[in-house]
């Protein structure tokens, strides 16, 4: 899969400790930041969210460490949690005050983490299908080994030439399952900047910090004190949303879970305004105190 015609023009900011974000920006008003999820690239947030939310707000979507454009550092910046502190300076530096966070997956997952490690930083966050709590999950099995020093260096190479190129399409279809990938996307979306053997390093580190990553999270849960909206579809295949945002929901004072029927995974594609409705109501209610 080639460049598509939708591949965003991104800008870089530099990080303190080698390499830099890479982000897309558009609108203005109160921030919103976009962060995505697992095998994706900012387009797939920015693609079917930014220009509803651009026509009020300030939005910035970001690669996140390790993916599409974004660089980090091998073995140490993979954990949500250094994801959040990277994606931390980034805004610092573009001069964003209190943005809201609208994560999805693992991408909400690093947003809850922002928010639980500097909430002083964030006037809110939507939580899109996130990962909340430690689980065995697929994507240790299938990119787990490439976070092996040496070895998952040379897996990663000889993989990309061979069995990714057969699974991550099936894998990229499954996640939108029950739905299927809006044509539109599929077209525009830049799928060679989602895979490559450096990328599936990165997706099997982020795999593999789950298990202390989420226990740390999952202890914080109880004192966060930023805004935090969650929204899980009733179909999604890849994440049980009732063991995670739901359960993480009863945890958080404030919070709040909102299911949306027969919807999977990739919510954000098909709920477009729900999604806005929610972090709009969140600039709001920061603006108003």
């Amino acid at each position: 899969m080639g460049v598509a015609p939708g591949e965003v023009a991104r800008r870089f900011v530099p990080l303190s400790e080698g390499g830099s974000i890479a982000y897309a920006e558009t609108g203005e008003g109160e921030a919103i930041v976009l962060i995505h999820g697992t095998l994706m690239a900012l387009e797939d947030v920015w693609l079917p969210l930014a220009p509803r939310l651009a026509a009020r707000h300030r939005v910035i979507a970001l690669d996140r460490p390790g993916h599409g454009f974004s660089t980090r550092r091998r073995l140490v910046d993979a954990s949500p949690w250094r994801q959040a502190a990277a994606i931390r300076e980034a805004l610092d530096q573009l001069g964003l005050h209190r943005p809201v966070l609208v994560g999805h997956s693992f991408g909400a997952t690093v947003a809850l983490c922002l928010a639980l490690s500097d909430p002083d930083a964030v006037a809110g966050v939507v939580a899109m299908a996130p990962l909340c709590f430690p689980e065995p999950r697929l994507e240790q099995i299938l990119f787990g080994p490439r976070a092996l020093p040496g070895l998952g260096d040379g897996l990663s190479q000889v993989l990309a030439g061979s069995l990714d190129r057969a699974m991550l399409p099936l894998l990229w279809r499954a996640i939108f399952l029950p739905q299927t990938v809006p044509p539109d996307f599929a077209a525009r979306f830049p799928w060679a900047r989602a895979c490559g053997p450096a990328r599936m390093i990165a997706e099997g580190e982020d795999a593999m910090t789950t298990w202390t990553a989420l226990g740390r999270a999952a202890a914080a849960y109880p004192t966060c004190r930023v805004p935090v909206r969650f929204l899980g579809g009733t179909a999604d295949l890849v994440v049980n949303n009732a063991l995670h945002g739901a359960l993480a929901a009863t945890l958080m004072r404030g919070a709040h879970f909102t299911w949306l029927p027969g919807t999977g995974h990739m919510l954000h594609h098909f709920h477009q305004d729900r999604v806005v409705a929610e972090a709009e109501a969140l600039t709001q209610a920061v603006a108003t105190t």
